[in-house]
């Protein structure tokens, strides 16, 4: 089989843009053929905002190139990870007007959301749910500032009415049953709605949890729930090193950090698995719907218990006192109970390390996750076959009340 991946890289690089490169990876090792149209967002800096919005919404180089490749090489399956703002949804089009079947991984929440995370002042938000144009966004700002979000705002507003997402993509892939319950909320179609989770591509192997420490390993920044960690880790102070690994916004802010509590900064992945492997626990705080929770698969891939805020997609991958702990978001008092309940019961953390592994051995590897993928492949080219996209509409032709 023949995929033609199409991606368009973030800024700045995160697991979104590590998940396609070790799909098309995996694919590859397979004996797939796979085919890559990629576009940065570095090239954002060359744009006017005229100029941006309009490749929002539709952008006609991308089009046509993507007509070119699929004219060329002839790929059994075009699979879209981050379409915005430079590919736009043109790319379904152009897969339409050459006959080949679309599945799109639903990574965020942009195609219900101007924001893309369903959070605003990092708490959750699903006020554009409720609207059929999606102004809150805009009035927020949601997406950069409100020029910018506007542009969203347009581009989801217009392939609503146009039905791009019920008529041209074929299955969508949500990494969790969570992610997937928020897309049918707002009008996807369930039996297009397929759950595939992310894997942990190259297994760093099971530690013994032998350091004294507790680790976070992510995005420095309020919606990730560090003010909540730094808060819990107060009354903790000595009995347990806190390691904090990853940058952003929160990074040397002037904030007051608790005794014990070390911040190392980005590191490379070999790294930060190293760290894993010896932590005593993983610790994902977040407050908002996360979609997925890349960090916790890799943690059980190392066999550390996870301790993670009971919100979105964390709630359904970690197993409350199987492997690891659930705790009230934005508790610190709640997290320190379940920090110190863990680090107080050797016998206990054992046991949840080897059902962490476990977890990872039956879900998150990549062995499991080709399955998956090539069932979605097959169903997608099967639901072409019988044309179950929906009827082809030139872009641009009347519509009637938006759908997704």
């Amino acid at each position: 089989m023949k995929i033609l991946i199409l991606h368009n890289q973030y800024k700045h690089a995160g697991g979104e843009d590590e998940t396609v490169i070790d799909e098309a990876r995996l694919l590859r090792s397979r004996g797939h053929g796979v085919v890559e149209y990629v576009l940065h967002n570095d090239a954002i800096d060359g744009l006017s905002r005229r100029e941006l919005a309009a490749a929002t919404l539709w952008n006609r180089r991308s089009y046509a190139e993507i007509r070119a490749i699929l004219g060329t090489e002839r790929p059994d399956v075009v699979h879209a990870h981050n379409l915005f703002p430079l590919i736009s949804p043109a790319a379904y089009y152009a897969a339409a007007a050459e006959g080949v079947p679309v599945v799109q991984s639903l990574h965020n929440y942009r195609l219900v959301c101007v924001g893309g995370m369903l959070s605003r002042q990092g708490r959750p938000c699903e006020d554009c749910a409720s609207h059929l144009l999606p102004w809150p966004g805009v009035w927020h700002a949601c997406y950069r500032d409100r020029a910018h979000s506007a542009a969203i705002a347009a581009m989801l507003s217009l392939h609503r009415a146009l039905g791009t997402w019920r008529r041209e993509v074929h299955a969508f892939v949500t990494l969790t049953e969570f992610a997937r319950s928020k897309f049918i909320m707002n009008g996807f179609a369930e039996d297009k709605l397929v759950v595939k989770p992310n894997f942990v591509a190259d297994d760093p192997g099971i530690g013994c949890g032998d350091g004294e420490y507790a680790l976070y390993v992510g995005r420095l920044s309020p919606e990730k729930g560090l003010q909540t960690l730094l808060n819990a880790w107060k009354g903790i102070g000595r009995s347990c090193e806190l390691v904090v690994v990853g940058d952003g916004p929160l990074r040397g802010a002037s904030q007051e950090v608790p005794e014990g509590v070390s911040f190392r900064g980005q590191l490379p992945r070999a790294e930060v698995y190293a760290l894993m492997r010896r932590a005593k626990v993983v610790i994902v705080p977040s407050e908002v719907y996360e979609t997925f929770g890349r960090v916790v698969i890799e943690a059980f891939a190392s066999g550390a218990p996870v301790i993670a805020a009971d919100i979105g997609a964390l709630a359904e991958l970690v197993g409350h006192g199987r492997t690891g702990f659930l705790f009230a978001p934005g508790s610190a008092a709640d997290l320190k109970r379940q920090v110190v309940s863990l680090l107080s019961d050797p016998a206990r953390a054992a046991t949840m390390r080897k059902a962490a592994r476990a977890e990872y051995q039956m879900r998150y590897t990549a062995e499991a996750n080709y399955r998956i993928l090539m069932a979605i492949y097959e169903k997608a080219r099967g639901a072409a076959r019988l044309g179950r996209a929906g009827p082809r509409r030139a872009a641009g032709a009347p519509a009637g009340r938006p759908m997704s």
